[in-house]
């Protein structure tokens, strides 16, 4: 599959290897375009992938066209490859961009609107995508195939979900790397070394997530499996609560996710 990547940073990179790990594409067959040489030349010799600043020039010859934009720069990107297009698959992972908007400003309906996160560098994102009605099957195999690369996908029917999705799972790797950071703070006050410290929240933490992902139960349950009456946890819970973690978690995803439906309305 030869590939065009537009933007060359973090999740464009993620994408390279990810592309490269699953054997979707080799480095000859993936061209990424960036602004800056510097990044260029950088991926060219971490990935031996084809480099151009023109994205016109990565689009020849490319089957799929992965636009891992920012939002503000998508109007500008869409212009240039408006009328382009012939049966190329275009995935755009800008947050708040509008499948209707993307296809209407390219003219163009072979398109999906897709949101990895960041975990993808390491093969364990979870991406959120739609495709337009108008896809066609080839197309809408090779999107899955390209998304599921990066870790897990779930297909949205109605895109009213991926600003959800954007709030929950695309956002959500901040809110989880606070929390650690917190925990770990929390070890090295009481007086744990800090190596230490990092060792045993991070452990927790995946450990926790596999544990439910394998055991199948609903956290509260998980929850109240640790907690005995009068104990160190019901204790530390009782705090948690008190502070109003759970309300303002929801806050925070509510908050993120009116911010991307504003990013979209633009």
């Amino acid at each position: 599959m030869k590939i065009a990547i537009i933007g060359g940073g973090t999740m464009g990179e993620a994408i390279i290897k990810s592309l490269l790990r699953k054997k979707l594409a080799d480095k000859n067959s993936i061209t990424v375009s960036d602004v800056a040489a510097a990044r260029r030349d950088q991926l060219k010799k971490r990935y031996g992938v084809q480099v151009t600043s023109d994205n016109v020039t990565a689009l020849k010859g490319a089957e799929t066209v992965i636009l891992a934009i920012k939002p503000q720069e998508m109007a500008h990107v869409l212009g240039q490859l408006a009328g382009k297009l012939k049966t190329q698959l275009i995935i755009s992972i800008a947050a708040g961009v509008t499948l209707e908007s993307i296809c209407s400003k390219l003219n163009y309906r072979q398109v999906v609107r897709a949101m990895p996160n960041t975990p993808a560098q390491v093969g364990r994102g979870m991406t959120a995508w739609i495709g337009a009605k108008e896809l066609t099957k080839a197309n809408l195999d090779k999107a899955k195939a390209v998304l599921a690369s990066l870790g897990e996908e779930h297909y949205f029917a109605d895109e009213k979900y991926m600003d959800m999705a954007t709030a929950i799972s695309g956002s959500g790797p901040a809110y989880i790397f606070l929390v650690i950071e917190s925990l770990i703070d929390a070890g090295v006050h009481i007086g744990l070394p800090r190596d230490v410290a990092q060792k045993l929240v991070i452990e927790t933490i995946t450990g926790s997530a596999e544990a439910m992902k394998k055991m199948g139960k609903h956290p509260a349950e998980l929850k109240n499996m640790v907690t005995s009456p009068g104990g160190t946890t019901a204790e530390a819970l009782y705090k948690l609560e008190m502070g109003g973690l759970r309300s303002l978690l929801i806050s925070a995803v509510e908050a993120a996710y009116n911010k991307a439906k504003g990013l979209g309305a633009k």
